[in-house]
């Protein structure tokens, strides 16, 4: 028989790892004030993805299919 604890663990593990290998941006703003006078304000954006999903190989540079501008 499964505990609820170990389902629960093991759920949010796989979400974890569903998130990371497919990537996945947050995005906020964060502002603080004092007396509707505004002290900072922030704006986030974070990324969080594995580095498998981030790298990307370089492609080969054709001779044929560069296109270049006349000035």
């Amino acid at each position: 028989m499964r505990t609820p604890n170990t389902h629960a663990n093991g759920s949010l593990v796989d979400l974890l790892d569903r998130l990371v290998d497919r990537g996945v941006v947050l995005t906020g703003d964060l502002m603080i004030s004092v007396a509707d006078v505004e002290l900072i304000s922030l704006q986030l954006n974070v990324l969080l993805a594995s580095v498998e999903r981030l790298h990307v190989e370089p492609r080969p540079i054709l001779a044929g299919s560069s296109k270049r501008r006349s000035r």
